[in-house]
């Protein structure tokens, strides 16, 4: 890491969380606490000087090819300066038709083309790429609820992932292989374990500090002209792997396809690769009901086939437990308190909150492979192997 790098992560991890830990108190001792224009001034102004003067040399040596951990890092700074800035009301793209802050702008730009991701700080900055020094990791503040969010989003994120590896060596060896018991015993273990996580989370999560202290530092903002929706804690390839090779969501559905697409890009490079090598394999779920009219009255049929299902259904019941206890719980009932003035910037993601829910609602109901009248999911076919394995 140069000098350079070293000083600016050095003072993101000290000065940079003091300062932004205490612009959180004086909004939350506020009546209106999302009220937080005017408030700070002093405290704000010099959280973007100190940032800028550490920026301007980083900017002048651009990417240094010291290898994409460095690249990244450096990114990820980049992109936590500017999303603290956009939280302060020091920028924000509604006003403004490109960023103030052209020198994190432009390395931004520069290592993100580089390295083929978005300008901005991503999920895995906070998440699966945060190194820890001395037992504490990156933050925005020092905030016990930031942290809470923080360490276990990480770990939902990494039992994910343990379940999608699982699955993803399942397609060279056939759903026949008695090895595949092993690997869908294995998925399903870990989507259980993400269940365990979340709980935890929601327990111990505060609401109040979520909602007013921790998710602003999410919103979109502007690197260049172009405006960056959020980060969210599904940009990361593992959950959508699983998706498609259980065949609960498919490719050819031109929503979720979206969904694809608009995540690229907001994936290390390494999950980008994973996705699309995923994308070539016929779902799992497809393939069993194939394998039913020669083979529902066979050992593997029957083992095999009842591990896929459970599979299915800890992954559904984890969907689910995400949206109604975190989304529902976190942002739409805290929402319906706020200032209505509020609410125009209100998500992560861009749109207003009601087209949001929408969307996550309908997600929700394809990894649950809820019946539904007005869109295709996986309920029908589900009940077929069901029927399969009952003989």
């Amino acid at each position: 890491m140069s000098r350079a790098a070293d000083s600016l992560d050095r003072w993101m991890r000290t000065s940079f969380v003091a300062m932004n830990t205490e612009l959180e108190e004086l909004y939350f001792s506020r009546e209106d606490r999302a009220d937080v224009e005017g408030v700070g001034d002093a405290i704000k102004t010099r959280l973007a000087e100190e940032g800028r003067a550490l920026i301007r040399p980083l900017a002048a040596e651009g990417n240094t090819n010291e290898g994409f951990d460095h690249a990244f890092d450096v990114l990820g700074n980049l992109g936590l300066f500017l999303a603290a800035l956009r939280r302060h009301e020091l920028t924000n793209p509604a006003r403004e038709t490109a960023s103030p802050f052209e020198e994190a702008s432009a390395l931004g730009l520069h290592i993100g083309a580089s390295l083929g991701v978005a300008p901005r700080f991503a999920t895995a900055h906070l998440a699966t790429h945060n190194r820890a020094i001395d037992g504490v990791q990156k933050s925005f503040t020092a905030l016990k609820d930031e942290f809470v969010f923080i360490d276990f989003n990480t770990m939902g994120i990494l039992n994910y992932k343990r379940a999608a590896d699982a699955l993803m060596r399942i397609p060279p060896l056939g759903i026949s292989n008695p090895s595949t018991l092993l690997l869908l015993n294995n998925a399903r273990d870990a989507l259980n374990d993400v269940a365990r996580t979340n709980d935890i989370l929601f327990s111990r999560l505060d609401k109040d500090r979520f909602f007013y202290s921790v998710r602003p530092y999410y919103k979109p903002y502007r690197v260049g002209r172009q405006e960056y929706r959020g980060a969210n804690a599904g940009d990361f390839s593992g959950i959508n792997q699983i998706d498609l090779l259980l065949g609960l969501c498919r490719a050819n559905d031109p929503g979720y396809a979206q969904l694809l697409i608009d995540k690229m890009l907001f994936m290390i490079p390494e999950d980008q690769r994973s996705l699309r090598a995923c994308l070539i394999h016929a779902p799992l779920l497809d393939q069993f009901l194939e394998a039913a009219s020669s083979s529902s009255g066979k050992a593997w049929f029957a083992d095999n086939g009842r591990a896929l299902l459970e599979v299915c259904e800890a992954h559904g019941r984890a969907a689910v437990q995400h949206h109604d206890q975190l989304f529902e719980s976190f942002i739409v009932k805290m929402s319906a308190s706020l200032d209505s003035r509020h609410h125009a910037q209100l998500t992560a993601s861009g749109p207003p909150l009601p087209v949001l829910a929408k969307a996550l609602e309908r997600l929700r109901d394809l990894r649950a492979a809820a019946k539904r009248d007005d869109i295709e999911t996986a309920h029908d076919k589900l009940e077929l192997l069901r029927r399969a394995l009952r003989g």
